[in-house]
């Protein structure tokens, strides 16, 4: 029977097509009974069959499916439901590989159980030391259509979720009708309360009782419904794949640990570059290639450390990828600026879009060489997907072409030798607007590519003060997937998607184009820009074998962290912007595994202010990825074209780089265990009810408390300090925290309110540098900051920044209790400098005597300043071995 309680309605803030439906009549569907129950070891199995007259909501519900559930590790339970007749897309472990299964593990042995009733089919999972259930489908019937798929679970009153991204939302999810959309898309603006362009179907749920995880490993589009009028509850909506689901046990007293377990999930975060964590520069807009050499100049002129200068596609030649407008961006001149950059100890990043023109007999190599090896994604007759094409990436060739592309365009010997790769559109967007039967035509009408508006520069005009192949075979699927009968275009349940009029195939490749292997886009869709990702990544290895990788992505799907970093997309010039990336950053980082993350610093769109970009500059100092970039409709905002924005980038740069290794110490652990490197408050605080909601203020690393103003022209902010001793970071002068939000005053437009957390050891560079190249050769110095029992612990670990698997290392482990500083570990790898200083905070009084190696100081070695209870102890002493640092 077809329900007609189920209407499609036009949302009207939005121009998109949603369905409507009354979850009374889902819950009242018959659901599924299971049978031939077996249960052996780790692995229980049943088939389920429908146990009453079909709803055939979305389509003729499926009326037998198999169930199988298994004990992967003593914190994860996988459990997935498929078609027992028929055999459904599932995401490929080409591009998810699945994980590690422990061959001991049982119930009896698991921290998280599966529980189930037989008729009608419920299931829960509860923890195994409290029986407290974490997720339950009872009273909730699964719907299981061929183009829908529903599950349902009850949440405590006043849920603590976090996750289910991309989305600008807040931190914690609101529980009250809100809906979170899964389908990439072109986001530009990154509106709240929309599908953005990245998915990660993950949650945290945090209870005061501890916290756990649940991913559903699906590519599909959906809707992801949290409610609260009939209670609390989650529901999944999905448009197609099979219930593939994964369950966390997380910790009942350590946040952290359910981010660790996700990663084993999904991979660790891939170790980037020691030099990718300084500051880059970047505009799309910059006219010609003396544009951006003057940007580098007055950075330098300026006295604030660049790092990285990038180009956006404004060097193409009408806008095709591995081009240089030879008029505009010579070659010749382009690569004179990357050896001006080279010899500075600077780097270089340009834009490569996924849309390779379409050209055919115009001598344009990239497509050219494309056709030949026939690596486009098809139309659903076969032949070429138009407009734009793009490549197929499950194609067994593309990567083949993809890193020839690289090798050519980007060779060091006659191209342009980038040192990272920025990918953007790979959604993949596209600016044909539904139904796009003509895209040459609107290509037209849209003025694309534009036309250039100035006259191209002198190509001798002086400029710095010059004088005039991994592949991977994509193919493999053991079953077709057959689609026949179902509607890939508009399917009967249509998710809340954002873009354009909200059907699937707006404003991107039509969702029944075609891959090599079968596939089609409306499964693989969300997948496009991680596996653009993947097919980069390699690449820029292939380019330089041995070495990290930079590639920063706009589209991610689950697992993308493992091999590149993202920045959060198309925001605006915007105070609501500037906060809603602090929870976007918390969400990358702390729970999608993709911790090299960060916003446009000062906004992408529309016009910045001084006073926005002087408090973007600071909390963007604070964000793992840190850069400014604009687009071209917009005023210039480098940060040197303000005085308040130049000495707060001054300021807050020689920060952000004493503060590097501290940084990089916290990348090389979640690269080998997922310890998140970013983390809201409740993270550190998992009892404190008042910080779940913060998003804010966060923890740059575990132990630096960032609280920046989030108040146009204002000076103060209330800022939250839990129940803990911090130290101010600039005076180190200790300040009690009641769990009560503080008003910190005259806090002017050059600086950012910073605490050390209670407990940490920080090694820290004695000042900042121009160059991460010239912080590697400053000395250290050691902030010992004692919690409210006088211990610390801390930790350094160092190699050569570039290399995947260094020479050498060193990993050096700090400890403090009561007046005495361990520092021992292994020196492998030679830090060159010295330890300049030891400061003891939170001293009482001046110390009697200060020993370094049980050896008395020197008289006037150590000073002690009362007033802010900083005992600092000069040491100059070569940072090659352990060493002890008492006062008594």
């Amino acid at each position: 029977m077809k329900l007609s309680i189920i209407v499609c309605a036009v949302v009207l803030t939005r121009s998109v097509w949603a369905t409507v439906t009354n979850p009374k009549v889902l819950d009242g569907c018959p659901g599924y009974k299971a049978s031939s129950i077996n249960s052996e070891g780790s692995k229980l199995t049943a088939d389920l069959t429908l146990s009453g007259d079909p709803c055939n909501v979305f389509g003729a519900d499926i009326e037998t499916l198999s169930l199988e559930v298994t004990y992967e590790t003593t914190t994860r339970i996988h459990i997935k439901i498929t078609d027992a007749s028929s055999t459904r897309y599932e995401v490929p472990e080409t591009v998810f590989p699945r994980p590690a299964i422990s061959p001991s593990v049982s119930a009896h042995n698991a921290e998280i159980r599966f529980n189930y009733t037989a008729s009608p089919f419920s299931f829960s999972i509860y923890r195994s030391s409290t029986s407290e259930v974490l997720f339950s489908t009872a009273s909730h019937s699964i719907i299981f259509e061929p183009q829908y798929l529903r599950v349902k679970t009850s949440l405590p009153d006043n849920a603590n979720i976090y996750g289910l991204g991309e989305h600008t939302d807040t931190f914690r999810l609101p529980t009250h009708n809100t809906t979170r959309t899964l389908w990439s898309r072109d986001a530009y603006g990154v509106p709240t309360g929309s599908n953005l362009y990245g998915n990660h179907p993950i949650y945290f749920e945090h209870r005061t009782t501890g916290t756990h995880g649940v991913f559903l490993l699906n590519s599909n589009g959906m809707d992801i419904k949290i409610n609260d009028t009939d209670g609390t509850s989650l529901e999944y909506n999905v448009i197609g794949g099979v219930l593939d689901f994964y369950f966390l046990a997380g910790s009942t007293t350590d946040p952290t640990e359910v981010a660790r377990q996700y990663a084993e999930l999904v991979g660790t975060p891939a170790e980037v570059p020691y030099w990718s964590f300084g500051f880059h520069q970047c505009r799309f807009g910059y006219l010609d290639y003396l544009d951006v050499a003057g940007a580098i100049a007055n950075y330098s002129a300026a006295n604030i450390p660049l790092e990285t200068m990038w180009t956006d596609i404004d060097y193409m030649y009408n806008r095709r990828i591995f081009t240089v407008d030879p008029d505009y961006f010579p070659l010749s001149r382009m690569r004179e600026i990357i050896d001006h950059l080279h010899s500075h100890d600077q780097k270089y990043v340009l834009m490569t879009d996924p849309a390779v023109a379409y050209l055919p007999g115009e001598g344009y190599g990239p497509f050219d060489r494309g056709s030949q090896m026939d690596i486009w994604l098809k139309a659903e007759n076969g032949s070429d997907s138009l407009g734009l094409v793009w490549p197929d990436w499950f194609n067994p060739q593309a990567q083949d072409y993809w890193s020839n592309e690289f090798e050519l365009f980007y060779n060091p010997d006659n191209g342009l030798d980038i040192d990272g790769a920025w990918i953007d559109m790979n959604e993949p967007s596209s600016f044909c607007n539904y139904p796009c039967t003509d895209p040459f035509q609107q290509a037209i009408e849209q003025d694309l590519p534009p036309s250039r508006s100035t006259p191209p520069p002198d190509p001798n005009a002086p400029i710095f003060g010059q004088i005039a192949s991994a592949q991977v075979n994509m193919m493999a699927l053991r079953k077709r997937v057959d689609h026949t009968g179902d509607d890939l275009l508009n399917p009967p349940y249509q998710i809340q998607n954002d873009a354009g009029i909200g059907v699937l195939s707006d404003r991107t490749a039509y969702t029944n184009a075609k891959h090599a292997n079968g596939l089609v886009e409306y499964d693989t869709h969300n997948l496009y820009g991680t596996m653009m990702s993947t097919a980069t990544h390699n690449a820029m290895l292939s380019r330089r074998p041995g070495l990290r990788t930079v590639v920063i992505t706009r589209s991610t799907f689950a697992g993308a962290g493992s091999r590149v970093g993202k920045w959060l997309g198309d925001n605006f010039s915007q105070w609501d912007h500037y906060r809603a990336s602090i929870a976007g950053i918390l969400g990358m980082a702390g729970v999608y595994q993709v911790p090299m993350v960060g916003a446009d610093i000062c906004g992408y769109a529309e016009n910045t202010t001084e006073t926005l970009c002087a408090r973007w500059a600071m909390l963007g100092a604070f964000y793992p990825f840190m850069r400014n970039h604009n687009d071209a409709a917009s005023i210039s905002q480098e940060f040197y074209r303000w005085s308040t924005v130049a000495q707060a980038a001054r300021n807050v740069l020689d920060i952000r780089y004493r503060l590097l290794d501290y940084i990089y110490t916290a990348f090389h652990e979640a690269h080998l265990d997922g310890t998140p490197i970013l983390n809201p408050l409740w993270y550190i605080y998992p009892q404190d009810r008042s910080t779940y909601p913060i998003d804010l203020q966060f923890f740059f690393g575990n132990s630096i408390l960032v609280s920046p103003v989030t108040e146009e022209n204002s000076t103060t902010v209330s800022a939250y300090f839990p129940d803990d001793i911090f130290y101010d970071f600039l005076t180190l002068a200790p300040f009690q925290g009641h769990g009560s939000s503080t008003a910190v005053d005259n806090v002017n437009f050059t600086s950012i309110p910073l605490h050390i957390r209670g407990g940490a050891i920080l090694p820290l560079r004695e000042t900042g540098a121009m160059t991460t190249t010239a912080l590697r050769n400053t000395d250290f110095e050691i902030i010992v900051a004692p919690d409210t029992h006088d211990q610390a612990s801390g930790s350094l670990y160092a190699d050569d920044g570039v290399s995947i698997i260094p020479k050498a290392t060193t990993q050096v482990q700090l400890s403090y209790a009561k007046g005495n500083l361990a520092v021992k570990g292994s020196f492998g790898y030679p830090l060159g400098v010295n330890v300049a200083r030891v400061k003891f905070l939170g001293v009482n009084e001046t110390p009697r005597s200060v020993k370094v190696d049980g050896v008395d100081v020197k008289p006037g070695s150590f000073s002690f300043d009362k007033s802010s209870q900083v005992l600092d102890v000069a040491l100059q002493i070569p940072f090659i071995q352990a060493f002890t640092v008492q006062y008594l």
